[in-house]
Protein backbone atom coordinates (compact mmCIF):
# COMPACT_ATOMS: atom_id res chain seq x y z
CA UNK A 1 0.00 0.00 0.00
CA UNK A 2 2.90 2.33 0.94
CA UNK A 3 4.04 2.04 -2.42
CA UNK A 4 1.42 3.01 -4.15
CA UNK A 5 0.39 6.63 -2.05
CA UNK A 6 1.95 9.82 -2.56
CA UNK A 7 3.32 11.77 -0.06
CA UNK A 8 0.21 14.18 0.38
CA UNK A 9 -1.52 10.64 1.47
CA UNK A 10 -4.29 10.20 -0.74
CA UNK A 11 -4.31 8.54 -4.00
CA UNK A 12 -6.46 11.05 -6.39
CA UNK A 13 -9.29 10.94 -8.66
CA UNK A 14 -6.82 11.82 -11.55
CA UNK A 15 -4.78 8.06 -11.42
CA UNK A 16 -8.34 5.57 -10.81
CA UNK A 17 -10.31 7.57 -13.56
CA UNK A 18 -11.19 4.56 -15.68
CA UNK A 19 -11.86 2.82 -12.65
CA UNK A 20 -14.37 6.13 -11.09
CA UNK A 21 -15.59 6.61 -14.33
CA UNK A 22 -17.45 3.27 -14.88
CA UNK A 23 -19.92 4.50 -12.32
CA UNK A 24 -20.11 1.22 -10.08
CA UNK A 25 -18.87 2.69 -6.73
CA UNK A 26 -21.55 5.37 -4.10
CA UNK A 27 -20.28 7.15 -0.75
CA UNK A 28 -23.26 7.45 1.34
CA UNK A 29 -23.61 8.02 5.83
CA UNK A 30 -23.70 8.45 7.81
CA UNK A 31 -25.24 5.12 9.14
CA UNK A 32 -27.83 4.77 11.52
CA UNK A 33 -24.73 3.91 13.61
CA UNK A 34 -22.67 6.88 12.36
CA UNK A 35 -20.51 5.35 9.87
CA UNK A 36 -19.60 5.73 5.62
CA UNK A 37 -21.78 3.34 3.36
CA UNK A 38 -19.68 1.94 0.24
CA UNK A 39 -22.64 0.99 -2.14
CA UNK A 40 -21.27 -1.42 -4.65
CA UNK A 41 -23.02 -1.90 -8.26
CA UNK A 42 -21.32 -5.59 -9.21
CA UNK A 43 -23.22 -5.27 -12.70
CA UNK A 44 -21.16 -1.84 -13.72
CA UNK A 45 -17.69 -3.54 -12.68
CA UNK A 46 -15.52 -5.44 -15.53
CA UNK A 47 -12.63 -6.77 -15.12
CA UNK A 48 -9.57 -4.23 -15.15
CA UNK A 49 -7.15 -4.66 -17.71
CA UNK A 50 -4.59 -3.07 -15.28
CA UNK A 51 -4.38 -4.70 -12.56
CA UNK A 52 -2.23 -1.57 -10.88
CA UNK A 53 -4.78 0.36 -11.40
CA UNK A 54 -7.31 -1.49 -9.62
CA UNK A 55 -4.98 -2.32 -6.63
CA UNK A 56 -4.43 1.89 -6.43
CA UNK A 57 -8.74 2.13 -6.95
CA UNK A 58 -9.60 -0.36 -4.23
CA UNK A 59 -7.14 1.58 -1.64
CA UNK A 60 -8.61 4.79 -3.02
CA UNK A 61 -11.84 3.86 -2.17
CA UNK A 62 -11.17 2.48 1.09
CA UNK A 63 -9.18 5.45 2.16
CA UNK A 64 -11.77 7.95 0.70
CA UNK A 65 -15.08 5.90 2.94
CA UNK A 66 -12.18 6.29 6.03
CA UNK A 67 -11.40 9.43 5.70
CA UNK A 68 -15.08 10.84 5.16
CA UNK A 69 -15.69 9.66 8.95
CA UNK A 70 -13.10 11.54 10.62
CA UNK A 71 -15.25 14.56 9.56
CA UNK A 72 -12.16 16.95 10.90
CA UNK A 73 -11.35 15.19 13.91
CA UNK A 74 -7.66 13.79 14.97
CA UNK A 75 -8.98 10.38 15.31
CA UNK A 76 -12.49 8.99 13.56
CA UNK A 77 -14.34 5.99 14.13
CA UNK A 78 -12.93 4.61 11.22
CA UNK A 79 -15.13 1.77 10.14
CA UNK A 80 -17.25 1.86 7.17
CA UNK A 81 -20.17 -0.50 5.96
CA UNK A 82 -20.31 -1.64 2.59
CA UNK A 83 -23.28 -2.60 0.87
CA UNK A 84 -22.55 -4.84 -2.57
CA UNK A 85 -25.75 -5.02 -4.77
CA UNK A 86 -25.31 -8.19 -7.61
CA UNK A 87 -28.48 -7.64 -9.30
CA UNK A 88 -27.74 -8.20 -12.92
CA UNK A 89 -24.54 -9.60 -12.54
CA UNK A 90 -23.67 -11.78 -15.48
CA UNK A 91 -20.33 -14.16 -15.71
CA UNK A 92 -19.08 -11.01 -17.71
CA UNK A 93 -18.92 -8.62 -14.75
CA UNK A 94 -17.25 -12.06 -12.78
CA UNK A 95 -13.70 -11.29 -11.60
CA UNK A 96 -12.24 -13.41 -9.26
CA UNK A 97 -9.07 -11.53 -8.94
CA UNK A 98 -10.31 -8.50 -8.60
CA UNK A 99 -12.73 -10.21 -5.44
CA UNK A 100 -9.71 -11.91 -3.98
CA UNK A 101 -7.44 -8.53 -4.83
CA UNK A 102 -10.34 -6.61 -2.53
CA UNK A 103 -10.64 -8.70 0.77
CA UNK A 104 -6.86 -9.35 0.27
CA UNK A 105 -6.46 -5.41 0.91
CA UNK A 106 -9.16 -5.18 2.93
CA UNK A 107 -7.62 -7.71 5.64
CA UNK A 108 -3.94 -6.91 5.45
CA UNK A 109 -4.06 -3.12 5.05
CA UNK A 110 -7.42 -2.33 6.84
CA UNK A 111 -8.14 -4.86 9.50
CA UNK A 112 -10.76 -3.97 11.44
CA UNK A 113 -12.37 -1.26 9.26
CA UNK A 114 -15.30 -3.10 7.69
CA UNK A 115 -18.08 -3.01 10.54
CA UNK A 116 -20.04 -5.05 7.81
CA UNK A 117 -20.88 -6.02 4.41
CA UNK A 118 -24.68 -6.56 3.06
CA UNK A 119 -24.89 -8.79 -0.08
CA UNK A 120 -27.94 -8.09 -2.17
CA UNK A 121 -29.86 -9.58 -4.91
CA UNK A 122 -27.15 -12.44 -5.18
CA UNK A 123 -28.11 -14.73 -8.25
CA UNK A 124 -28.05 -18.56 -7.79
CA UNK A 125 -24.87 -18.97 -9.95
CA UNK A 126 -22.65 -17.05 -7.57
CA UNK A 127 -22.87 -19.17 -4.62
CA UNK A 128 -20.76 -21.56 -6.41
CA UNK A 129 -17.97 -18.47 -6.73
CA UNK A 130 -18.65 -17.19 -3.15
CA UNK A 131 -17.87 -20.80 -2.02
CA UNK A 132 -14.64 -20.42 -4.11
CA UNK A 133 -13.96 -16.75 -2.47
CA UNK A 134 -14.24 -17.60 1.28
CA UNK A 135 -10.98 -19.77 1.23
CA UNK A 136 -9.43 -16.46 0.57
CA UNK A 137 -11.32 -14.93 3.32
CA UNK A 138 -10.28 -14.77 7.31
CA UNK A 139 -12.88 -15.48 9.51
CA UNK A 140 -13.39 -12.68 11.47
CA UNK A 141 -14.25 -10.87 7.47
CA UNK A 142 -16.56 -13.69 6.71
CA UNK A 143 -18.00 -13.40 10.30
CA UNK A 144 -19.10 -9.31 8.82
CA UNK A 145 -20.47 -10.59 5.92
CA UNK A 146 -24.36 -11.05 5.51
CA UNK A 147 -26.19 -12.48 2.28
CA UNK A 148 -29.57 -10.79 2.69
CA UNK A 149 -32.36 -13.92 1.07
CA UNK A 150 -35.04 -13.14 2.42
CA UNK A 151 -37.94 -10.33 3.97
CA UNK A 152 -37.00 -11.18 7.77
CA UNK A 153 -32.83 -10.21 7.08
CA UNK A 154 -34.44 -7.92 4.37
CA UNK A 155 -35.93 -6.09 7.11
CA UNK A 156 -32.79 -5.75 9.86
CA UNK A 157 -30.70 -4.63 6.99
CA UNK A 158 -32.86 -1.19 6.41
CA UNK A 159 -32.98 -1.34 9.57
CA UNK A 160 -29.27 -1.22 10.61
CA UNK A 161 -28.47 1.55 7.92
CA UNK A 162 -31.07 3.45 8.42
CA UNK A 163 -33.69 5.30 6.04
CA UNK A 164 -31.86 8.32 5.39
CA UNK A 165 -28.68 7.01 4.93
CA UNK A 166 -30.11 3.97 2.33
CA UNK A 167 -30.26 5.06 -1.23
CA UNK A 168 -33.94 5.26 -2.68
CA UNK A 169 -32.70 2.21 -5.09
CA UNK A 170 -32.90 0.26 -1.97
CA UNK A 171 -35.80 1.08 -0.23
CA UNK A 172 -34.30 4.36 1.67
CA UNK A 173 -34.25 8.14 0.99
CA UNK A 174 -31.04 9.07 -0.03
CA UNK A 175 -30.02 9.87 -3.67
CA UNK A 176 -27.25 8.08 -4.89
CA UNK A 177 -23.79 9.92 -4.72
CA UNK A 178 -21.13 8.65 -6.86
CA UNK A 179 -17.72 7.91 -4.94
CA UNK A 180 -15.75 11.12 -7.16
CA UNK A 181 -18.80 13.20 -6.07
CA UNK A 182 -17.68 13.47 -2.37
CA UNK A 183 -15.66 15.82 -1.49
CA UNK A 184 -13.28 15.42 1.89
CA UNK A 185 -12.71 18.27 4.46
CA UNK A 186 -9.13 19.08 3.46
CA UNK A 187 -7.45 18.47 6.80
CA UNK A 188 -8.69 13.96 6.00
CA UNK A 189 -5.90 13.21 3.86
CA UNK A 190 -3.05 14.34 6.34
CA UNK A 191 -5.57 13.08 9.24
CA UNK A 192 -5.09 10.05 6.97
CA UNK A 193 -2.12 9.19 6.23
CA UNK A 194 -1.31 10.08 10.23
CA UNK A 195 -3.41 7.36 11.25
CA UNK A 196 -2.99 4.96 8.48
CA UNK A 197 1.20 3.74 8.93
CA UNK A 198 0.91 0.87 6.42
Amino acid sequence: RASMVPPSGFIPDSEVKVELESGKIFLHGPTKSGHPLLVINGSKHFPSKDQLVFKKFVVHLLDKAIASGIKGKEVGDEKSVGLVDLQNVTLKNIDVRGMITGFQFLQSYYPERLLKCYVLNMPPFFVTIWRFLCRFIDKATKDKIVIVTDGEERRKFEEEIGLDALPEEYGGRAKLTALQDVFLPQTAPGMLARNNHV
